[in-house]
Order: C-alpha cells, then structure tokens, then sequence
C-alpha cells in the first residue's frame, strides 16, 4: 500500500492493523460524498471524544464494480485523499476480488474483530459477507453497532453513488457535484460528551 500521501492518516491492507480499541466505520465509500463524510465524520467525533483511534475500513475497488460492473466514481488515490481530508487516524483497504467476494460474514467477523472496536458505525443499507448474508444486526450481536441514515439532498432525495453516477451519465454534472460535496468540504459539529444519536442515528 503507497503510504506517500501527505496526510497524517495511516494507511493498511488488509489484516495489517492490530488495535487495542478503536471507533470503526465500514463501507465501500465510492466517491466519498456528502453521505460518506458525514458517516466518517459522526465515527470520527466519537472516536475522538472516547479518545481512541478512528479507522475507516473500505474496498479497492468498490464491490459494485466487480458485482454490476458499474464504474467507480474516484480511483484509489483520490479516494484515499478524500478520506484522509475527513481525518480518520487509519484507513484500512480491502482488495474486492473474487477471492475477497466468497468470503463468510463470520469470516469479516473475524477480521474487523482484530479492531477491537469501541463502536462500529454503518450505513442503513450496509451489508456484507458472501451472498450479503451479514447485515447491521448480525454485527449488533458481536459490537456496539451504530445504524447512520441515509443523507438526503435539498430535493429529498438520497444521496449515493448510483445516484451520482446516473446524473453523471445524463450529463448533469453540476447536480452531481452538489451530492458529491467537493470541495468545501467542513465538519462542524461533533457529538456531546454523552454521545447522543444525533440526525436519527441509532443503535441497532
């Protein structure tokens, strides 16, 4: 993994990072947009509010590539700067081969339990394991999970890759940009001390 980005984030491959406790996001984070930074910011806050490390654990590429043969919205190393502008301590990058794809839900289990995650925050379609056999309820039996909303744009609409990437292919690039959120990117609320689940988040 190139480590010459100059961010003070950490970055890994898969099965590198050994942790005491940590505060863990997971997802494919393809074209880190305004939904993805806030899920990196809110596990970010609370990471740091708990005073441990904050890792965002991602896919190279995205699983959808492989699955639907859709085209990523960022390569690697604009998606790894993107995160590290978000600030997580570690970033974590899983190789989403065919290998990776038949992989049980107990075996990423496993895997992020080398973690020891404090908190685990996901977003509500969040899914993994072969088949998309594990969701954010079999996680919920093993961690603290934590369940973010969808972010949904002035017009109501949720934003997401797919979407992003349909509005590209229609030519509204201005429209995409917005859900995108780059530049001007800023966080500025962080969670209170007693960690209320703010903007509808919840426990699972």
């Amino acid at each position: 993994m190139d480590q010459h980005l100059e961010f003070p984030t950490s970055f890994h491959g898969q099965d590198t990072l050994k942790l005491s406790g940590c505060v863990l996001t997971i997802g494919a984070f393809d074209g880190v947009h305004r939904g993805h930074q806030e899920l990196i910011g809110t596990a970010v806050c609370h990471a740091r509010r708990l005073g441990l490390p904050s890792v965002v654990y991602t896919f190279d590429p995205p699983p959808k590539v492989l699955l639907a043969g859709a085209q990523p919205l960022t390569e690697i190393g604009d998606k790894l700067a993107r995160m590290s502008a978000l600030a997580p301590d570690h970033i974590v990058v899983a190789p989403f081969d065919t290998a990776y794809r038949a992989r049980t839900a107990e075996d990423f289990i496993r895997e992020i339990g080398a973690f020891n995650p404090h908190m685990i925050w996901v977003g509500e379609d969040f899914r993994f394991g072969s088949c998309k056999r594990g969701n954010s309820e079999m996680l919920a039996h093993y961690f603290d999970t934590r369940i973010l909303p969808a972010v949904r744009c002035e017009a109501g609409e949720i934003v997401s890759s797919s979407r992003i990437r349909a509005l590209k292919a229609a030519g509204r690039s201005t429209e995409a940009a917005s859900l995108e959120g780059w530049p001007g990117i800023r966080f500025d609320r962080c969670p209170s001390a007693n960690f209320p689940l703010t903007n509808g988040a919840y426990h699972v």
